[in-house]
This record gives C-alpha cells, structure tokens and sequence, in this order.
C-alpha cells in the first residue's frame, strides 16, 4: 500500500504529471478492461489470438525442438484467451512442463485457478502475485528448470520506448542461456486505426482510465472528480507513441489522504503509453538486450508480431 500512495504522490507531483498504468489492475480495472478487449476498435487482442489460435502448433514445436523440460512463466496473463491454445498444443505433445502465471492483480492469479483447469485438463499452475521481477527472484528459488517467457499484448509497449533495452536487460538477468521469450509487439499501422483502439465510441477506454482515479479515491479517501476531467489519446505516427491522458476541465485541488494536488486548467495526467514498432526495432532490441530472434509470427492482416527469442 505505500508503494502504490508513493507512487501516486510521485506521479501527481511531477512536472508533466503522470501515473504508473500497472495500478489500473484492481478487480473493477480487470473487468472494464475485459470490455476492452471485446469492443470493435480494439484490434491487438483480435490479431494476437489469430496468432496463437492458428499458429501455436509451430510455436509448440519450437519451444519443444529446444527445450524438453520447461515452466512456461506468463508475465501479465490476463484470463489466459491467447495463451491457452499454446497450453493445449503442449499438453498435446507431453512435455513436462508447469505453467507460473505472474501478475500484479490477485484477482487474475485466482480467476486462472478457478477457470483455467477445466479448459486445459492436465495443466499444472502456480500462481504468483507480484511485480515482475519480484515473482520471477522468487520463482527461481523455486525451480531451476528451463523456462518459456510469455509476455504477451504488446504490455512491452506500456513502457516508454527509451526504457525497452533497459527492461529487457533486467528481464535477461533472471534467465539463463537457452532459455525462451515470446514477446507481443503492435507494429506500427494506419494513424486511425491505431487512434481507434484508444477511444472507442463506446467510452470504454475512457471508464478504464477514470476507473484508476475511483481506486485512488476508494483507497486513500481521495476527492477526485471524475466528471472534472476528460480522455484524451494521442498518436504520432513518426515515434510511434500513442499516449492516454487525463484532461482537467477546469482549475481544482484534488485531496488525497492527508496531501493536496493542484490542477490548472487544461493539466493533464499521463496515463498510459501504447508504443507502436517496426519489426527492425524489435530486432535491434533483441539483440542489445542479450537475446536471439529465432522466428516472428504475425496475423493475418500484418498488424501484430508475436516474436521468438532465444537467451544469449
């Protein structure tokens, strides 16, 4: 709890102000972002699960041309839609393997106990509630094996694109020579297709947005009002950046617990960046990063990128 009011405090008091997009991850955030994934504009889940639903039986026959025993570590499962045709390809094929869901909300890690058995009979699960790096420090004092990294959706792209070789290496540093990463990156597209997927007709996006400052309110006894502020995505085609904000209407001081932030009229939070590639880049970060591009499988309409990496 008081890494997350920090983290609030620090974002909020910054110049331009901003909030990390890890905490839009309670149970309300989980379901709206459900929601997300289902409405039209939203394309990456679409072409990520074309990917997984019609090519996961090659990507099973990669991984296990490489490795015969493995724990399969999902960073950021979600309810598991994509990944789990790649399960059902290896339970198939008989590896031994243990599937370790990582995951920031305990709210996913117990809806995947609950729901994923019954979809891949077989499938063996541990769970892990945490950061990233945390879980996978922990995760190695639990097994030595081989794993198979998956971090999926393109969540890469959440992270400010000057910062990707910088996680990547932290990432490396948990992994061991031979071991296996599957990376979603969202390839760069038409500007309004892009634009689209980040402000939906519907206003979902915009509720998943304001849905972070209802859990700071409810958390911290906060006073922000969210009919005092406006969405407001962005997209530069040339960086690639589409960027989720939060508008101030009007000037205002918002309390939270026992501190005040002040707005000015037109302030804005950032929310979230969505970072869009070229397959060149992805390449380039591979191999900065300590990683080998061993194969790339993309959807039908080329928009998205499901890449194989092999640990140096």
């Amino acid at each position: 709890m008081n890494e997350f009011f920090n983290d609030i405090w620090r974002g909020l008091n910054a110049s331009p102000k901003y909030l990390q997009s890890k905490y839009f991850y309670d149970e309300a955030g989980d379901a709206i972002f459900k929601e997300i994934m289902e409405c039209p504009e939203y394309y990456l889940t679409r072409c990520e699960l074309d990917i997984f639903s019609s090519q996961s039986r090659e990507l099973a026959n990669l991984i296990t041309g490489q490795i015969k025993e493995f724990d399969v570590v999902e960073l950021g499962p979600g309810d598991c839609t994509k990944s789990v045709h790649l399960f059902r390809e290896l339970i198939k094929q008989k590896p031994d393997f243990t599937y370790y869901p990582i995951d920031i909300s305990k709210n996913v890690i117990t809806s995947l106990y609950k729901e994923l058995p019954a979809m891949v009979p077989g499938l063996e699960i541990q769970g892990l509630n945490g950061d990233y790096f945390d879980m996978l420090a922990k995760m190695n004092n639990i097994s030595g094996r081989s794993k198979v990294v998956l971090f999926l959706g393109s969540t890469i792209g959440n992270i400010p694109i000057e910062e990707n070789v910088g996680f990547l290496k932290a990432l490396r540093s948990y992994l061991s020579p031979g071991d296996l990463i599957i990376i979603g990156f969202d390839l760069k597209k038409d500007p309004k297709i892009v634009l689209d997927a980040y402000n939906d007709k519907g206003g979902i996006t915009k509720r998943f947005n304001l849905n972070l400052l209802t859990r700071i309110n409810q958390t911290f006894a906060a006073d922000f009002d969210l009919n005092l502020f406006e969405h407001k995505p962005v997209y530069c085609e040339e960086t690639g950046a589409c960027k989720s904000y939060l508008k101030s209407v009007k000037e205002q001081t918002v309390q939270i617990a026992d501190t005040q932030i002040h707005f000015k009229e037109g302030e804005q939070i950032l929310m979230e960046v969505s970072q869009k590639y070229t397959v060149e880049q992805t390449n380039a970060f591979a191999k900065e990063a300590g990683f080998l591009p061993l194969q790339h499988f993309y959807d039908s309409k080329g928009w998205f990128a499901d890449v194989l990496w092999q640990t140096q």
